[in-house]
């Protein structure tokens, strides 16, 4: 794991077009693709019926494209320290790309850049962070998310 550390609202401007860092890898187990399908009522058989997916055309179950967008909130904090930060806020996300599938029993993680940063009419900054989930062994990612966040210090 590697990261970025910012401690002020300059500091993050300071970072525009830069790469933030990398996250530890995560396992996409049969039991998180069950939960996440539990939570979200989506319980289509790519992704939890192992016995059908075996012969279906990812060779067995693979994750939401949503569940590899939700590690982005895991991701973040991991890429990039925000220190004597006093509240941020998930403010949304820009552009959102699902390029891969992602089979269960692989590991992800983010990769962090800061795409965009500006001042906020309230003393803080927005960031525009893109995050690329990427898949071990794997030449193209499970998901590339702009994701935008305000920080206040």
């Amino acid at each position: 794991m590697t990261q970025a550390v910012f401690d002020s609202v300059d500091a993050v401007l300071g970072y525009v077009g830069q790469t933030l860092g990398t996250s530890d890898w995560v396992e996409i187990t049969q039991e998180r693709v069950n939960q996440f399908a539990d939570a979200t009522d989506d319980h289509q058989w790519i992704h939890v019926d192992p016995v059908k997916a075996k012969d279906g055309p990812f060779g067995g179950c693979i994750a939401h494209g949503y569940l590899s967008l939700s590690l982005v909130s895991r991701f973040l904090p991991e890429i990039a320290t925000l220190k004597d930060l006093k509240m941020g806020v998930n403010y949304g996300t820009e552009k959102v790309r699902f390029p891969s599938a992602v089979k269960v029993g692989s590991k992800l993680r983010g990769k962090g850049e800061m795409v965009a940063a500006e001042k906020t009419k309230d003393g803080g900054v927005q960031a525009t962070i893109r995050v690329t989930v990427e898949i071990e062994g794997e030449a193209r990612p499970a998901c590339v998310a702009d994701t935008i966040s305000r920080y206040y210090f």
